[in-house]
Order: C-alpha cells, then sequence, then structure tokens
C-alpha cells in the first residue's frame, strides 16, 4: 500500500512514537469518526494517530451491550458462530503443539470462556483473563473455568507459570502492544509457545478494498477507533520478535464474511455495504488460498 499513501506532517500525529520501531514520521491511510489511521513511514506498522481516551474507550464497548449479552445466550446464532471460531482456534492451536495433554495454557481476554472450554476437553489444563464481568462470570458458572475477572496482572499468576498463552484479537485493542508482550512473556516457561490472532490489514481483501476506501468514505476492514493497531504478519512478528519471542510459523484465513460484508438486512441500509459485498467477498475467500487472508495466526516460542 505504500506507494498509494500521502505523506501527513499534522504535529499530533507527528508527535506519536511508533510502538514497532519509534518513528515519528507517519502516512494518513483512513479517516473514520474524527480518528486518524496511520502507518509508519518507516516500518509500516499501522495505527491510530489519535486515539480514545479510556472514557471515549469505554463508551465504544458499552455501545455493543446487546452483543455481549448474545455471546452469553446459548439458544442465540452469536454464541454459535463464537462456538465454531473456538473450534477454530484450537485447530490452528493444535498445529504448534503435538501433545496437549497437561500443558498449562493461558488465555488473555478469554471472554466466555467458549476457546478454553475447547481447550480443556484436547487436554490443556486452562486459566483466563477477562475484563468483562458478565462473560467472565458465564465462564466460570457455566463452564466451571478458572477465569479472573480484571487485569491478567492481577491474577497473582507466577512467573514461568505456563506451556501455552494465546491472545486472540486482543492485541489490535491495546494502547501498548510491545510492552503488553515483554510483560506476557515473563509467564511463559522458556520453550513455552505464545499463540496470537488478529486481523490482517495486508490480507487481498483488505489491500484492494483499500483503493476505494478514501473516495467512498468506507473500508470495513480496520474498523477504527475499535481496533488502536492494524497489523501485517510482517509486523505483528517483528514486535512479537521485539519483546524476546523467536517466530515459529505463521497461518492465514479469512473473517466471516457477514462480519465484513454484513447479511442482505444490512445491505438495505447501506448500499455502501452491498456494494462491496459485490466487489470484494470474491477476493476474501480468495485470500488464503494463495496466503493472503485477512486474518492471521502468529505461533511464537520463548526462547530457551
Amino acid at each position: 500500500m505504500g506507494h498509494e499513501l500521502a505523506i501527513d506532517v499534522s504535529a499530533a500525529q507527528q508527535l506519536l512514537a511508533c510502538n514497532l520501531c519509534g518513528a515519528r514520521d507517519h502516512r494518513t491511510l483512513f479517516r473514520k469518526a474524527g480518528y486518524d489511521l496511520v502507518a509508519c513511514g518507516h516500518c509500516g506498522l499501522a495505527f491510530i494517530a489519535n486515539p480514545p481516551d479510556e472514557a471515549a474507550i469505554a463508551a465504544l464497548y458499552d455501545g455493543g451491550a446487546d452483543y455481549h449479552s448474545a455471546l452469553l445466550d446459548l439458544g442465540h446464532a452469536t454464541f454459535a458462530r463464537m462456538q465454531e471460531i473456538a473450534r477454530q482456534h484450537l485447530t490452528f492451536l493444535r498445529r504448534s503443539i503435538a501433545q496437549p495433554t497437561g500443558l498449562r495454557l493461558l488465555d488473555i481476554g478469554c471472554s466466555s470462556g467458549l476457546f478454553l472450554n475447547e481447550a480443556r476437553t484436547a487436554g490443556f489444563v486452562v486459566s483466563g483473563a477477562e475484563l468483562s464481568a458478565a462473560t467472565s462470570a458465564f465462564a466460570r458458572d457455566h463452564f466451571g473455568l478458572d477465569v479472573h475477572t480484571g487485569d491478567w496482572r492481577e491474577a497473582g499468576h507466577a512467573p514461568g507459570s505456563f506451556d501455552v498463552i494465546t491472545l486472540f484479537d486482543v492485541i489490535e485493542h491495546l494502547a501498548d502492544p510491545f510492552a503488553e508482550l515483554v510483560a506476557i512473556r515473563r509467564l511463559l516457561k522458556p520453550g513455552g509457545l505464545l499463540l496470537q490472532s488478529t486481523p490482517d490489514i495486508d490480507g487481498l481483501f483488505p489491500r484492494l478494498s483499500y483503493k476505494l476506501a478514501n473516495r467512498l468514505d468506507y473500508w470495513p476492514h480496520p474498523e477504527p477507533p475499535h481496533h488502536l493497531f492494524q497489523f501485517s504478519r510482517r509486523t505483528l512478528a517483528a514486535l512479537t520478535e521485539k519483546a524476546g519471542y523467536k517466530t515459529l510459523r505463521a497461518d492465514q484465513t479469512r473473517i466471516r464474511l457477514g462480519y465484513s460484508f454484513g447479511t442482505p438486512s444490512h445491505w438495505k441500509r447501506s448500499p455502501k455495504m452491498l456494494a462491496y459485498a459485490a466487489l470484494f467477498a470474491g477476493t476474501a475467500l480468495v485470500g488464503p488460498w494463495i496466503g493472503q487472508g485477512d486474518w492471521l495466526y502468529l505461533a511464537s516460542r520463548n526462547p530457551v
């Protein structure tokens, strides 16, 4: 994308250092709801240059109360979709773990515990941490899981407690992902595995649809301001390695089409969404087959 981007020299963006390389020259990618998604002019990491404050972030997630309620409703279609995603997470984890029996696993941002339940069934000894009081309570009450409500740092885990730590669609929401990866590494045993998932900004669909984004004032992939960072395979691997891990493998799949492109009921309200579905749904389907999916899994080791 880099050759298509105009240089943005606003003072506010110049003051915000890149979380990966520390550079302060940024190129504007896209603006939405008053937030500027930029790319570092040195390493290419994409991030919001004027991120929301804590109160604004809390308001964003309060607005999703109906969605979070659906996560806890066993009969809701959202619950079934998230269960499918939990099984997908386990499938990608098993590509790096030959024998899970007895391995201690911590899932940070574990939500309602669907993945932890699948991992426990596979043989892992599981724990979780989740900021949401409602979803963490569901994980404990419905699945009988060991889940801490709040920041994982407050859960009392000793250094080197875990063989595996998972961060599924968490890293892009963090204000300082590098510092978080450094801190999390202390919980991993030497040789322990870190598995992350996040949308891939260099996937086929995001790259091709970006060509129209600024003309149409619409780009469904990056979702500012909910995602403070947008990673590619290269930038996520570089950030993770800077934090002291060793990359093992990267795998790609695709984000569910209904999430990226909506459904017929959405299309009635948003002609742009319908147009993007017609133009780009095929690219989202094809992307993973050619190594350019829009959803990335990165497996890394804590060196011995």
